[in-house]
């Protein structure tokens, strides 16, 4: 299924390594090298994912925008309601590559699990309009997203944040950002899955093999969950798959151990990067329900 960032990162690492070398000396040698390392980052497919055969019943396109877009730019998005009346609401944060068409099996099982789920494509991602996108423009897209799902759930404590691989640290970074100044946040928790402490690491974890170039130094995308994870204030469930081949699982180890009370690190026997849902489900259920209040995520929420 998807590819993760990481397995991009691992195929494309050298020539990034060698364009490190070429910009040295070029007047525009560190705009082109943070363009290059955009591509390489979010590494975007075009089109419909091969695997996509259509949205399902009840699954309502939206097109999000702000003053700021103008005509050129907006967020493509997909609501989706729970059966059950003002059921729990997760706004879904996919990571690189795949665009929505690539994400509805995993959106298909947080549904399942009785969330009312809002999904986003990020600008530049599917049918979302915007140039290349930058760790700026996705947190000011979830934030944007954020904004509407307030709107379509008005309960903060049925409020849920869920991040996919880069869609991690999306989410950590909206979740920090939401508590900030804040005594209550306007949320009841965070899902992360599959995703890593900052981009620092991951590049330099696969990058190694390639390269002896200092490669945490020429990174201007740093996606640094590591240093918010500990401030957010609401309940915080890190998922991992055991056999992830592209993450390794000491990534959200590492995040659980900076994280705040209350916390959940629920490793998946034999998951990896892009099954966790599917393959731990009763686990997934199990922690969800025990790690957030009832009241938000009730055991009548399976389907």
């Amino acid at each position: 299924m998807a590819t993760s960032l990481i397995h991009t990162l691992r195929r494309r690492w050298f020539s990034l390594s060698l364009l490190v070398c070429l910009a040295v000396g070029l007047p525009v040698g560190c705009a082109k090298l943070e363009e290059k390392e955009r591509e390489l980052v979010f590494r975007i497919e075009p089109g419909t994912a091969s695997w996509f055969s259509g949205l399902p019943a009840g699954v309502e396109e939206m097109t999000l925008s702000a003053p700021q877009f103008g005509d050129t730019q907006n967020i493509h998005a997909w609501w989706w309601p729970a059966q059950k009346k003002d059921a729990p609401t997760l706004l879904y944060l996919h990571g690189s590559r795949w665009n929505l068409t690539g994400q509805l099996f995993r959106i298909e099982q947080l549904h399942a699990m009785g969330f009312s789920v809002l999904a986003i494509d990020y600008r530049g991602f599917g049918e979302s309009l915007g140039e290349l996108p930058s760790e700026r423009t996705l947190y000011e897209d979830a934030e944007i997203a954020w904004q509407r799902l307030t709107e379509l759930q008005p309960d903060p404590a049925k409020r849920f944040v869920y991040g996919h691989s880069l869609g991690g640290a999306v989410a950590v970074n909206l979740a920090e950002s939401l508590g900030r100044d804040r005594n209550i946040p306007p949320l009841a928790g965070l899902i992360i899955e599959s995703t890593f402490t900052n981009l620092a690491d991951a590049a330099t974890e696969v990058a190694s093999e390639y390269t002896s170039l200092p490669v945490r130094w020429l990174l201007s995308q740093k996606f640094d969950s590591l240093s918010k994870i500990g401030d957010i204030k609401v309940p915080v469930l890190i998922a991992h798959g055991t056999n992830d081949r592209y993450i390794p699982q000491r990534f959200s180890e590492s995040l659980f151990q900076a994280a705040s009370e209350p916390k959940r690190l629920l490793l998946i026997d034999g998951g990896n990067h892009n099954n966790s849902l599917r393959t731990g489900s009763s686990e997934y259920r199990a922690a969800i329900r025990s790690l957030f209040a009832p009241k938000s995520v009730g055991a009548n929420n399976e389907s």
